[in-house]
């Protein structure tokens, strides 16, 4: 490129000074002929740097691609956040309140046994009535909650456990199966069909969203966003069919997705609490195992596993 960039001038130069293209008469001839010397080094200087590009310093293409990924990185972040913007807001809340401290959650009496009640007794009730609110005593009861509920005061979480049908699962079809659990799920916490509830022997299991999408519809998507808070000995109420089991934490583990033997019966009792993890993700399964250690306030036996 640069030999041609040479020759070129070299032919102008030779050209204004030859002495035929000095005696022209007309001025304007000159100047025509400058142009044309001009624009033929301009147009062989054009055709031989197509396509060729100056080398570039390793330094520099590295720069470029750290920024690059760095962008890119940013922006996947930011619409991360913004998906789960939900679930993250109660996560650096609850962070905010154990730097700052927090009040005891007001679901923790719920996990207190009440005591039982005393045989019923006849009153004479005095007829003045000023005397009669000191001689009644307090009701000792407790109402259970119209409809089924998962209660985690550790997380200050009180949740309605919805239950799905296993008409699609004896069925074996799938589809309609996951789509009726996933329609549940805007409801509350499911109670996963095909496992045991509460009272009877075996794996009662219950899932929940961590996080989900925010255009879905339902109050639930981010009720066990905390639920990783939850440690080995807190306990947890339910209340099914009008009944009240107390169960206390045993285990915490994270399994695969295709770990499916967290659904597996069991022959001891216990509660599974399953969600995705991390939050937002569906990478892996947060796995939280209880076992039940009340029913109604009357303390339950272990059983012994054969």
């Amino acid at each position: 490129m640069c030999e041609q960039v040479k020759i070129t001038t070299n032919y102008a130069t030779y050209l204004l000074g030859k002495s035929r293209f000095s005696r022209l008469k007309n001025l304007s001839e000159r100047a025509i002929m400058t142009r044309i010397c001009k624009k033929t080094m301009f147009n062989t200087h054009n055709q031989h740097n197509i396509g060729i590009t100056t080398p570039r310093n390793i330094k520099d293409v590295l720069i470029d691609v750290g920024r690059q990924l760095l962008a890119s990185f940013i922006i996947l972040a930011i619409g991360f956040f913004a998906l789960n913007w939900s679930a993250y807001y109660k996560i650096a809340k609850n962070e905010w309140e154990k730097v700052w401290g927090q009040e005891e959650s007001p679901l923790t009496y719920i996990v207190e046994t009440a005591p039982k009640a005393s045989p019923s007794k006849v009153l004479q009730i005095n007829k003045d009535i000023k005397l009669q609110r000191s001689q009644i005593p307090p009701l000792n009861m407790e109402i259970a909650p119209p409809d089924n509920r998962l209660i985690i005061p550790r997380i200050n979480q009180n949740i309605p456990i919805v239950k799905v049908s296993s008409e699609n699962l004896i069925k074996r079809n799938w589809d309609a199966l996951e789509k009726d659990m996933k329609d549940a799920l805007q409801s509350g916490v499911i109670h996963y069909p095909g496992t045991s509830i509460p009272g009877q022997t075996g794996n009662v299991v219950i899932t929940g969203h961590s996080s989900y999408f925010p255009w879905d519809k339902g109050r639930f998507k981010d009720v066990f966003a905390l639920l990783h808070e939850v440690v080995v000995g807190d306990r947890i109420v339910i209340y099914f069919e009008q009944d009240k089991f107390l169960y206390e934490v045993k285990e915490i583990k994270i399994v695969l997705p295709e770990d499916i033997s967290v659904l597996k019966q069991t022959p001891d009792d216990r509660l599974t609490l399953i969600t995705c993890t991390p939050v937002g993700t569906n990478l892996k399964r947060l796995i939280v195992i209880a076992e039940p250690i009340a029913k109604n306030g009357v303390p339950i036996q272990k059983k012994v596993a054969r």
